[in-house]
């Protein structure tokens, strides 16, 4: 007598785990994103074209807890005016050791929009 066989029966597929890797997946997303647009720093390089320039360059030199104009010392609040004062002007802007980013994104931040002046980095 032959036996009729049943027909498997199929097990129901749970959908909590999958939904719990999507949601994973989407709370991984959203938090690594970034929603607001952070200010732009345009930034040239030292290693740009030649600038035709009919003064010499102003040289700042920027250090952890002071900075230097040239020789001179300098206060970030009266820079603008110094500048302004010889522009246009080219000023090369090297941090010295120990400067944080933070401490050269402030002063590159007070000196963007002077009209006249450009801005270069040097060293790291």
């Amino acid at each position: 007598m032959s036996r009729l066989r049943k027909p498997a029966r199929r097990r129901a597929l749970s959908m909590t785990s999958l939904i719990d890797v999507i949601f994973l997946l989407l709370l991984f997303f959203m938090l690594s994103s970034t929603f607001t647009r952070f200010g732009d720093l345009p930034l040239t390089t030292a290693s740009g074209g030649a600038v035709a320039q009919a003064e010499a360059p102003a040289f700042l030199r920027l250090l952890p807890d002071s900075l230097t104009l040239d020789t001179d010392a300098a206060d970030l609040a009266a820079l603008p005016a110094a500048l302004l004062a010889r522009a246009p002007v080219l000023v090369i802007v090297a941090p010295g050791e120990g400067v944080t980013a933070q401490r050269l994104v402030d002063a590159l931040n007070v000196l963007r929009d002077l009209p006249g002046v450009t801005l270069r980095v040097i060293g790291g």
